[in-house]
C-alpha cells in the first residue's frame, strides 16, 4: 500500500501541523508556502490549480465528501492517508491533487516502489519479525 506520509515533505508537514495546528487550517497555504512547494513537488500541481481543473463529465465529487469516506475509498485505491489510523492532518491540502492524479485527470502520481512477488514473502516475514519483536519487548 503507498502511504502518503512517506512520500517527500509530507512527514515533514504533518510534524510540524501538529506542533503547531494552525499549520493545517484551509488557509495555511496562504501563510506556509511551503505546502504548495510539497504538493508541486509530489504531483506537479498545486491546491489552487487543482481546484481550477475542470473536472470530467460524470465525476463523482469524492473530494467534497468527509474526510472519513475519503480516507476509506484511497485505501480501496491503494492509498493509505492516515497516520496511525487517524486521517493525516495535512490530508485536506493534498486530497483533491491525489485524486485527480489518481484518476489520471491531472498532476502526476508519484513513483512508488512496485514489489516483485519473489520479495513479498520477505517483506512480510520480515514485518512480522519486527511486530513479534515489539510484542516482546511490550509485555516485559
Amino acid at each position: 500500500m503507498n502511504r502518503l506520509i512517506d512520500l517527500p515533505g509530507m512527514a515533514e508537514l504533518e510534524r510540524t501541523a501538529l506542533m503547531n495546528p494552525r499549520h493545517a487550517d484551509a488557509d495555511a497555504r496562504s501563510h506556509y508556502p511551503e505546502i504548495d512547494r510539497c504538493s508541486v513537488a509530489i504531483f506537479g500541481l498545486t491546491a489552487d490549480a487543482a481546484a481550477d481543473t475542470p473536472r470530467p463529465a460524470g465525476w463523482d465529487g469524492i473530494e467534497r465528501t468527509s474526510i472519513a469516506n475519503q480516507v476509506s475509498a484511497f485505501e480501496a485505491l491503494g492509498w493509505d492517508v492516515t497516520d496511525k489510523r487517524r486521517p493525516l492532518r495535512m490530508l485536506p491540502h493534498f486530497n483533491v491533487q491525489l485524486w485527480l492524479a489518481l484518476r489520471g485527470v491531472a498532476g502526476k502520481l508519484p513513483a512508488s516502489k512496485i514489489v516483485d512477488d519473489d520479495e513479498a514473502p520477505s517483506a512480510w516475514a520480515s514485518s512480522l519479525q519486527a511486530d513479534a519483536t515489539r510484542f516482546k519487548r511490550d509485555r516485559r
